[in-house]
């Protein structure tokens, strides 16, 4: 964590990586806390794409934040300035003549076109990848402030991260319709939530849905276990069965599903944990089973209000650190205060669900299967 010195005229907001509900309420407090400070707003288009490829953009790749141009927004989904997850400008894809592809560190030529535009400072909203680009941005001189969001909420040093909230609030009510259908058919329901390496989605939406079962990437599963819930689930008189899966659930001595594999400038695209496990499972149990994947819904809609008010709470943060002198921070929710984190500790490790959590005892006291 340092402190820089000097007056802010203009700063600059960005959202990268996977878009959050809530992400709109950041820009919001952050944009009305500056303007309140006298200090000029630009957002960024498409993650830092705005500052490095302004020809793409008809109206140009900054957008001047105004009171006018954030009224309203703290309610939407998305965000006003749109993301990406591919570019990375410290490992961009850049095309050789013989149409091989290298990537290349273009975080120096970031740093220059601050500098030509006037720039002060950046507030840097995103999860791990996002943030360790602002990290490097910051070790080269740039005052930044890094603010944590991810749905996934496996960013380290936060308790919580905006947009985390609303895809549990939606992945739980979405299992809770699933319990009449299954239990109309008597069928079981293989259901795919979004959770690529931490299973804090599916464990914080399962229990509350009351799954019978809950895979999850931080413990490797025997389906045969599976397969002897579901005919517990049968010798009680229960026809029905619901099996969480995040889709970065993998088999013990197995790997994780993967649609598409990491090249350059973008990372692996996981897909089809559930249904692996439906088809292996109705292989075990000779059950008709069913899959359904909300994937990207969870991303979609208004954030509930506890999600807009962390997010409302970190913008106005990130902005007071910036007054404060500070960069090379993440502001990050300690209740019951808001507090800064350096940046390197925030992306040094990513936040998986602990095996002695009590969230996971709880679970296992209710009867609830982990595959293990």
């Amino acid at each position: 964590m340092s402190s820089n010195s000097g007056k802010i005229k203009k700063i600059a907001i960005c959202t990268g990586g996977g878009d959050a509900p809530g992400l709109n309420a950041v820009i919001h407090a952050a944009v009305l806390s500056a303007i309140n400070r006298g200090w000029k707003v630009l957002g960024i288009r498409d993650g830092y794409n705005g500052l490095m490829f302004p020809e793409n953009y008809v109206s140009g790749g900054l957008i001047p934040l105004t009171r006018d141009a954030v009224r309203g927004i703290t309610s939407l989904g998305g965000t006003i300035l749109g993301t990406t997850n591919k570019g990375n400008p410290m490992s961009f894809p850049v095309r050789r003549p013989d149409g091989t592809i290298e990537e290349v560190d273009r975080t120096d030529e970031l740093i220059r076109l601050f500098c030509l535009h006037e720039i002060d400072a950046l507030i840097s909203i995103g999860g791990d990848g996002s943030l360790t680009i602002a990290n490097v941005l910051a070790k080269k001189g740039l005052r930044v402030i890094g603010v944590p969001k991810t749905i996934d909420n496996d960013l380290d040093k936060t308790v919580i991260t905006f947009g985390f909230d609303t895809a549990v609030s939606y992945a739980t009510e979405a299992i809770d319709r699933l319990h009449s259908t299954a239990e109309s058919h008597q069928r079981v329901m293989v259901v795919e939530l979004m959770g690529r390496y931490a299973g804090w989605i599916a464990l914080n939406a399962g229990m509350p849905a009351s799954a019978d079962v809950i895979l999850i990437p931080e413990i490797p599963y025997d389906l045969a276990k599976v397969a002897e819930k579901i005919k517990e689930l049968e010798n009680r008189g229960k026809r029905y069965g619901i099996i969480v899966v995040a889709e970065g659930a993998k088999p013990k001595e197995g790997t994780i599903s993967v649609v598409k594999p990491k090249e350059a400038g973008r990372a692996e695209r996981l897909g089809g944990a559930g249904e692996r496990v439906t088809r292996e499972l109705e292989e075990l149990t000779g059950r008709e089973i069913r899959t359904v994947v909300l994937g990207h819904l969870l991303r979609g809609g208004s954030p509930t209000a506890f999600d807009r008010l962390l997010a409302l709470r970190f913008g106005a943060a990130a902005v007071r650190a910036l007054d404060e002198g500070q960069s090379g921070i993440m502001v990050a929710l300690a209740p019951p205060t808001v507090n800064y984190v350096p940046l390197m500790e925030a992306t040094n490790r990513m936040k998986v669900v602990p095996l002695d959590s009590d969230a996971i005892k709880t679970a296992r006291d209710l009867g609830i299967c982990f595959g293990d």
